[in-house]
């Protein structure tokens, strides 16, 4: 036997001190409060401070002048309990509380699970290529598949045999239509608004500045009012059916549909499809009202244009072509709205994270979609001599 040796380490000293009474066996004396927030010792000091003794194979412990103590102490116990299993150091657990005692043993009965922790695997360059490529692939024929089904569900709705409660299509009605007034009329008078003003500038060098009525009538009729209605829908509407359909799938509300054997097509997302359909051409002529109302408002109030003259102007500007060509624009944008919102929302994950996904990519789906196909109908238009 030899004395007793006292050896302190570097970090709380004062709450922890290592003692040696006999040359094979250690006793922590752990004193003081150990929380989340003290200054604690780290157990990787004191593991180097118990390595640095060979010989070990008992260690102790004496508790008699501890305070308050939270997790922080468990996991300080739990790392020297691992220490000693690694090394054949006998882990002596008497001198510690009772509690502690329960606690490290509920810690030890179950084993961690192998597999459970996530490991981070680094794939390889062609590896990512190769699977964004087969995603992609899978996405197309995931909405090829969508969109002959939903046209098989809109030929059974031509034929009255799809199955829906005609009270919801109202219901769709009144959401993309009415309820959708206000924030259509505040971005069109205001496009207009710009419109008018970018046109002024250049048109008052030539003494023209009457075709501020021809420039703002004609953009907004033919694409302008259109367009903004479109992106106004597709983050309002559209974002709103992904998120129901996205929702109704978490909560395994299709799975209940089709396990009674009702389509979900018919049921949810034809009515949403026929509703924002037959809206958007609507919503289209009147943010034409307003937008021309926006450049009558800059024409009259700053380019002392008469009102009569600015309306008498606008209407010579203006065809039938333009406007049917407008209401075309509306026509697709609905379909392709409500197609990339409710295509979202049926392929919507199984948690919370998941609908915000869908709700997200529902929105960028659909302005990506606005934009090509006004590309691709302008071009047509101007390939026809429209």
């Amino acid at each position: 036997m030899v004395n007793p040796q006292a050896q302190p380490t570097n970090q709380g000293a004062e709450i922890l001190r290592i003692v040696y009474p006999h040359d094979d066996s250690v006793l922590l004396h752990l004193s003081g409060n150990w929380r989340i927030g003290e200054e604690v010792p780290s157990s990787d000091d004191t593991i180097a401070s118990l390595s640095g003794r060979p010989g070990l194979s008992h260690l102790a412990f004496d508790t008699a002048g501890l305070g308050n103590w939270d997790t922080t102490l468990l996991t300080f116990l739990v790392n020297l309990k691992d220490w000693c299993s690694a090394n054949d150091v006998v882990y002596d657990t008497q001198g510690l509380p009772p509690g502690v005692r329960r606690l490290i043993d509920l810690a030890s009965a179950v084993p961690e699970r192998k597999g459970v922790r996530q490991e981070i695997q680094t794939e390889s360059f062609f590896a990512r290529v190769g699977g964004r490529g087969m995603n992609v692939v899978s996405s197309i024929g995931e909405t090829l598949e969508f969109l002959g089904a939903t046209f098989i569900a809109f030929l059974r709705f031509l034929s009255g045999k799809a199955s829906f409660r005609r009270q919801d299509l109202w219901q769709f009605f009144l959401e993309s239509g009415a309820q959708a007034l206000p924030i259509v009329s505040l971005i069109s008078v205001l496009v207009g608004l710009i419109l008018a003003f970018v046109g002024a500038i250049q048109l008052q060098a030539f003494g023209a500045q009457l075709y501020v009525a021809d420039l703002v009538g004609i953009a907004m009729v033919r694409v302008m009012g259109a367009i903004m209605t479109g992106i106004i829908m597709a983050g309002r509407t559209g974002a709103a059916y992904a998120a129901q359909l996205g929702t109704m799938q978490v909560n395994e509300e299709i799975d209940a549909l089709n396990t009674l054997g009702v389509s979900p097509l018919e049921f949810l997302v034809l009515p949403r499809m026929v509703a924002l359909t037959i809206m958007m051409p609507l919503l289209c002529i009147y943010a034409d009202i307003m937008g021309v109302l926006g450049g009558f408002i800059v024409g009259v109030t700053m380019l002392d244009i008469g009102p009569i003259q600015y309306l008498i102007e606008t209407k010579n500007a203006l065809s039938l072509t333009n406007v049917w060509i407008g209401l075309f624009h509306g026509a697709v944008f609905g379909v392709v709205i409500a197609l990339a919102g409710c295509l979202r929302g049926m392929q919507c994950g199984r948690s919370a994270s998941a609908v915000g996904y869908a709700t997200t990519s529902a929105v960028v789906t659909s302005i990506i979609s606005i934009i090509v196909v006004t590309a691709v109908i302008t071009v047509v238009c101007n390939i026809l001599g429209i």
